[in-house]
């Protein structure tokens, strides 16, 4: 991860507490616009018309959730079919001073608030499993997983508490607040060729759907 190592080393999440966590900020935040104009820049080479932009410029967050953000920018981006690439980053926050965002947070605001029709989470596995399926040979692919039953067993070990690939139990538990807002919600292996278009264009393929009972 670009920036997970320093947000981590300047304990940025718990938000601002000495100076010297300033220089982390701007070293987290530059690693992570470093990280994403590889990304965009890969993408306008593929033909797919892309923009990078940082969270912290449209948003601020209270606590570690978003409290107020601006989506005009990016609408009209859309509308002329230029793709907003955004991503996890250092923020500020009214309660911390400043706090990492999460790109899984932000992904479900989004989708809430610009009405989205289906969000699709990538992940270095084929979604959820029954156990780590990087450790466990007889680990087993949950197809649909119902966020209600997840809310309840998120304590107990094995299948559903294990973050198999450091953010799994993370992007399930935002992810359940935009089924819980009749968004549809996917988690597929990003690795896998021609997975997420699938899952983005609403053809059947390999993951997990979550659904609300």
């Amino acid at each position: 991860s670009y920036g997970h190592p320093l947000a981590k080393k300047y304990n940025l999440t718990d938000g601002y507490e000495d100076k010297n966590q300033l220089k982390g900020f701007i070293e987290t935040h530059q690693a992570m616009l470093k990280l994403n104009t590889i990304i965009t820049k890969t993408l306008n080479e593929e033909g797919i018309l892309t923009i990078a932009i940082a969270p912290n410029n449209f948003l601020i967050t209270s606590n570690n959730e978003i409290k107020e953000i601006n989506t005009k920018v990016l609408s009209r981006y859309v509308e002329m079919d230029i793709i907003p690439v955004l991503y996890g980053d250092p923020v500020l926050d009214h309660m911390k001073g400043f706090t990492i965002l999460s790109g899984d947070q932000l992904a479900v605001v989004l989708a809430k608030k610009l009405r989205a029709k289906r969000i699709v989470f990538g992940a270095d596995v084929d979604g959820v499993f029954t156990s780590d399926p990087k450790i466990d040979k007889d680990s087993k692919l949950i197809k649909v997983l119902n966020v209600n039953d997840f809310e309840e067993k998120i304590s107990v070990k094995g299948a559903l508490s294990t973050d198999v690939t450091g953010g799994m139990l993370s992007k399930i538990r935002e992810a359940s607040e935009a089924v819980k807002a009749g968004i549809e919600v996917i988690l597929v292996n990003a690795n896998k060729e021609k997975r997420v278009e699938k899952a983005l264009t609403g053809k059947d393929v390999k993951g997990t759907k979550l659904v609300l009972s």
